[in-house]
């Protein structure tokens, strides 16, 4: 009777701490804030409490003495990853950084390599607040009162990715990450931006591959809003309908939400014509979004990197980026035009220089990589950041109304002046894989 008991017990506690949405981790050694969850070097991940890191070799438990929260952290000479499990939604982490006997140097990213903080820096003795808002998401569709009516079809890939998995990740990375302590949050008012399209706008899980929709987060401002991204590799209008991507939106999405729209190289890989679909899919979904209250974005697809003699782009995707943009017109809906940006972009860097925008690495650049990756279609992590910006640019130069919620990490951004390759700031992540993602 006793053993029903504790069992009854073990899981009843850990029902509780699944539906648990607030935490507050300290991390560190031995010594421990009052009303925090202790963490220390050794604490991997465990099912049956719901938090850990990933993987605790060459994790190191530092305590300076002094105040128990800031005075200790924890930190690491390679990535490391702290998880929790955590109910899908919106929420504000804040982190405090840094070491009261010496610097720091911490970047941030979540899931699936999301870009939240870009190498902050923190001066002997100093220890910084940052906070960032995350989105997290389960492939479950729910009513409104939360009983399963569907599932997203993920592609098995997919499976392994680590925003689908009921968790919340935290990567991290740089040169010397010191991190005190970790409170989680749930963020009930933040305006959504959700994310649709292909590869080219996918969380991207392995380097050398990255795309422009995981580097939007660094650009606007915590708190006011967060990027949801539902794109994935491969994707066409009709398959995000068919794996019911789109229907997960639609079940998530609330009035005054954005719903960014971009799709075009696989429609066009498929053999499709804008006319064959394409036109009425878009349209039926701006319908749709204007109905819920939600305001549609359209984004036209870039370009691949394909020159002409004169060192010109020549356009690969047909009709595509005009289709889109005479929906946009029609509809008076706002436009993104990344097709046109990101000419003037490429065309800016050139031929041989537009290579270190894509993937193109030569042989044993990344592991099991025997061959040369040269893929003109996808980017790298500092293409994908250079796209980005160009999506900020046209939000700001057109004066949209989410202008208003953009940081101050975006400086002004001119695609006939791209930035310095040399200049950009990326640590790697641990996932490497040299195998293309879907789509062309």
């Amino acid at each position: 009777m006793k053993n029903w008991i504790s069992l009854l017990t073990v899981l009843f506690c850990a029902t509780i701490f699944a539906q648990q949405a607030n935490f507050r981790f300290d991390f560190g050694g031995n010594r421990v804030e009052n009303g925090f969850i202790p963490i220390n070097s050794t604490s991997k991940f465990d099912k049956k409490i719901g938090y850990g890191f990933m993987d605790v070799s060459g994790l190191k438990s530092v305590d300076n003495g002094g105040n128990a929260l800031r005075g200790d952290f924890i930190t690491s000479d390679k990535p490391f990853y702290f998880s929790v499990a955590i109910p899908e939604g919106n929420y504000n982490i804040t982190l405090n950084l840094g070491d009261t006997k010496g610097t720091s140097e911490t970047t941030v990213r979540v899931e699936n390599r999301r870009l939240m903080l870009n190498d902050i820096k923190t001066k002997k003795g100093e220890i910084i607040e940052k906070q960032i808002t995350v989105h997290v998401k389960d492939s479950i569709i729910r009513n409104q009162n939360g009983t399963q009516i569907g599932i997203v079809k993920l592609k098995p890939r997919e499976r392994k990715y680590l925003h689908w998995d009921n968790m919340l990740t935290i990567e991290f990375n740089d040169k010397a990450p010191k991190v005190c302590s970790v409170i989680i949050q749930p963020n009930k008012t933040a305006k959504i931006i959700f994310l649709t399209g292909d590869s080219t706008v996918v969380d991207a899980q392995y380097e050398p591959w990255a795309s422009w929709g995981q580097m939007l987060p660094f650009f606007f401002v915590s708190n006011d809003v967060v990027i949801a991204s539902y794109a994935e590799s491969g994707e066409t209008l009709k398959a995000f309908e068919d794996r019911h991507r789109i229907d997960k939106i639609w079940n998530k999405i609330k009035p005054g939400d954005y719903l960014f729209i971009q799709f075009g190289h696989n429609d066009q890989k498929a053999g499709n014509s804008t006319k064959s679909g394409y036109r009425k899919r878009l349209k039926e979904w701006i319908q749709k979004a204007k109905q819920l209250g939600i305001i549609p974005v359209l984004v036209t697809s870039m370009n691949r990197r394909v020159f002409d003699e004169n060192n010109k782009i020549v356009n690969t995707l047909d009709d595509f980026p005009d289709a889109m943009r005479e929906i946009a017109k029609e509809g008076k809906v706002d436009l993104i035009d990344l097709n046109a940006l990101s000419k003037t972009l490429f065309e800016a860097m050139g031929p041989e220089k537009a290579k270190k925008a894509f993937v193109h690495y030569p042989a044993n650049s990344y592991p099991n990589q025997l061959t040369a990756l040269a893929d003109d279609t996808h980017f790298n992590t500092y293409g994908a950041y250079e796209l980005a910006k160009c999506v900020v640019k046209s939000i700001v130069d057109q004066n949209l109304t989410l202008k208003k919620y953009i940081s101050k990490n975006y400086k002004n951004f001119n695609p006939n002046k791209p930035d310095k390759v040399e200049a950009f700031h990326w640590p790697e992540s641990v996932f490497m894989e040299s195998l293309k993602p879907d789509g062309n």
